[in-house]
């Protein structure tokens, strides 16, 4: 998300000082923060909402050392503003189209069909909570190991690798029956 900027040993102890003069006052305070952008993300729909908030603390930190001269009031404020911010490029990222697996109905075959195939697909992603899109877009991105990107993705999620596919199956499933509905229809109201 933020390219190649890591959040050093140096870095972190320069944005704990910045919440609190005290090291465990400082600490509690991160944690603090950490768990209310999470619950702040989740709450808005994102499935990688520890990811995000963890963008928004390496943002911040990364800008500190520009930002902590100047800036008046409670840094827990800034985290959130950065927080918002991220949150809408997030949202922009992910509300493309959605890569999904081969087998949905009218992927192959004459034109007219794959157009309103494609068509109704568009319409039925958009459809879906937008936690399910981002959980089809992570579990189907293009990656050099797709096992171990989805076993990072369960546990991020707090589930096993079968419990992640069967949400998946069900998710791809929802959207086949809204896909073949709406091309029943002529891509009219599914």
């Amino acid at each position: 998300m933020s390219g190649d900027w890591e959040l050093t040993k140096e870095a972190f102890e320069e944005l704990l000082s910045w919440l609190d003069g005290d090291r465990d006052r400082a600490g509690r305070r991160y944690e603090t923060v950490r768990l209310g952008l999470i619950k702040m993300f989740t709450g808005r729909g994102c499935a990688a909402a520890e990811d995000l908030a963890d963008e928004t603390i390496n943002r911040v930190a990364r800008k500190l050392p520009e930002v902590r001269a100047t800036y008046v009031g409670s840094p827990e404020k800034y985290f959130y503003g950065v927080a918002k911010m991220l949150y809408h490029e997030h949202r922009r990222r992910t509300e493309k189209l959605v890569p999904l697996p081969d087998n949905l109905p009218g992927r192959a075959g004459d034109d007219r069909h794959d157009e309103l195939t494609y068509v109704c697909l568009e319409s039925c992603i958009q459809k879906l909570p937008p936690d399910q899109r981002e959980l089809l877009r992570r579990y189907h991105q293009e990656t050099a190991n797709p096992a171990a990107q989805r076993k990072m993705l369960a546990a991020r999620l707090g589930i096993t690798r079968n419990a992640l596919n069967v949400r998946v199956f069900r998710i791809v499933s929802r959207l086949e029956a809204c896909v073949k509905k709406c091309v029943r229809r002529g891509g009219g109201r599914n």
